[in-house]
């Protein structure tokens, strides 16, 4: 087991460890999207993908949890690379200032594709650090790559800054907007890019929900697109 790996481990042992039998909550989803993106770009291809996770959320503010997608960039990339799969593994600690109304969240991420991969290919496999803030409809998230960023050489402390407006509306009505600039260290702003959605959806008393997304970035040759998804909520 790799250092990153042994490290969230042991975070997410003591955090279950730390909460005893207190009050906890156990969210999911699974959903289809007719894309996968991620900060703008495609990860399959503009083909679907299938994704699920789980959360659990303990009543002090930690929480913890999984998320997986099907994936297709790393094999399209090189045909020596078997890899067709996204988990992530996430944990941290969310709450208000006082009674203000202001929310933070503090965490950290890690991006994990296992398969088979050519001798001396720099693995995709990464490890942010997030913190975020949240007031009403607006908020805002910065992440700090803590390693490479996605198997890029040499870029270990890239960063990411995403603000986001979200309305939701009676009838389980949502609409909202996102605007991200994805910063890659080392490179000296030549991988640097801007990425922004609009999006839209419906959520049923059932669990199931049906949205729409715009994306689209400022990264020469690749064009804007418009995704679909339907999930299911546990």
């Amino acid at each position: 087991m790799s250092l990153r790996k042994s490290v969230l481990a042991v975070l997410f042992c003591s955090t279950l460890a730390a909460a005893g039998q207190a009050t906890a909550d156990v969210t999911g989803e699974v959903t289809v999207v007719s894309d996968y993106l991620f900060r703008g770009v495609t990860q399959t291809d503009e083909k679907p993908a299938l994704q699920a996770g789980i959360t659990w959320e303990h009543e002090s503010g930690f929480y913890v949890g999984g998320w997986g997608s099907s994936i297709s960039w790393l094999a399209d990339s090189d045909p020596d690379i078997s890899s067709q799969v996204e988990l992530d593994v996430f944990l941290g600690y969310a709450g208000e200032f006082g009674g203000s109304g202001v929310g933070y969240d503090v965490g950290a991420n890690y991006y994990w594709y296992p398969g088979s991969y050519p001798a001396g290919f720099n693995k995709a496999d990464t490890v942010e650090l997030y913190v975020g803030l949240s007031w009403n409809v607006l908020s805002a998230k910065y992440s700090y790559a803590t390693t490479d960023l996605f198997g890029i050489d040499d870029s270990s402390g890239s960063g990411a800054l995403d603000l986001g407006a979200d309305w939701e509306f009676e009838g389980g009505w949502s609409a909202g907007v996102g605007y991200g600039r994805q910063w890659v260290s080392g490179y000296g702003g030549e991988l640097d890019y801007d990425y922004w959605k609009v999006s839209a959806g419906k959520s049923f008393e059932n669990g199931f929900g049906v949205g729409v997304e715009w994306h689209d970035t400022d990264i020469g040759g690749l064009k804007d697109t418009f995704l679909l998804s339907l999930s299911k909520s546990f």
